[in-house]
């Protein structure tokens, strides 16, 4: 298996993940856990798989110097336009992560890497390199697929064939990932490199809300609601996703 990039499915990707509650509710996590974890000055950020921009963008809205590597060309494309709108620069490179070392001479204050390991054909081969690319005073920021959350839905959906054949790969042509991670597997491997400061879960009631009541909350109270939920202690490791913001050792 090889790693997973969005050239064909940009546009798709958009309207999927960020047209609706589903992507409010995750910038709004990120943003909440960034705010409160960062300095007050400007950093020196990269972002890798940055997709669309949209977290780049809200960084460089606040006055941080951003770089952009994302090796699918539609979607930096449709980065570029997202900043250009908005009257913000930044730096762009088109490029996987394998190349990231050969291309970025210093470390950066902020490294974000956020849904990218769970479409990786290796999840953990990512892991030094991103840092060697953290500054050691910096902070990662690493946001993905839980597959604890997954095992969850597909226990209260009775999906238990599924479960017994451990069959949790998305679709090849569909937007889920193709490694939900083991958020102990992933510690584990982060042990000793990192240490890990804050965890949050990315939506951790509304993917399982039944959807006429979904359709019914006003997206302020959903967004309130994660954000109050998003670290308690029976409820935030049934995020969808995980965000950790680490420190390197």
């Amino acid at each position: 298996m090889s790693d997973r990039h969005f050239d064909e499915l940009a546009t798709r990707f958009a309207e999927k993940i960020y047209g609706g509650a589903k992507g409010a509710i995750r910038l709004a996590v990120l943003q909440a856990d960034l705010a409160e974890a960062l300095p007050d000055r400007p950093l020196r950020v990269l972002d890798v798989g940055a997709g669309l921009g949209h977290m780049s963008l809200w960084l460089a809205e606040r006055g941080h110097q951003v770089t952009l590597a994302e090796p699918a060309e539609p979607m930096l494309a449709g980065a570029r336009e997202r900043f250009a709108a908005a009257g913000q620069a930044a730096t762009f490179i088109q490029a996987p992560w394998q190349d990231l070392l050969g291309q970025l001479t210093e470390p950066y204050d902020l490294v974000i890497c956020h849904a990218v390991l769970e479409w990786l054909a290796e999840p953990h081969s990512i892991l030094p390199v991103l840092h060697q690319l953290t500054a050691p005073e910096g902070w990662l920021s690493l946001a993905f697929y839980n597959k604890d959350a997954l095992i969850y839905r597909n226990l209260l959906k009775g999906h238990f064939r599924k479960l017994r054949k451990a069959e949790f790969a998305g679709e090849k042509q569909s937007l889920t990932p193709q490694r939900p991670l083991d958020p102990r597997e992933l510690a584990a491997q982060l042990d000793g490199h990192w240490q890990v400061e804050s965890q949050s879960g990315v939506r951790v009631f509304h993917d399982y809300m039944p959807p006429e009541f979904q359709l019914k909350a006003e997206l302020i109270d959903l967004l309130e609601m994660e954000l109050a939920y998003r670290r308690h202690p029976s409820f935030a490791g049934l995020g969808r996703y995980l965000h950790w913001v680490c420190r390197p050792r």
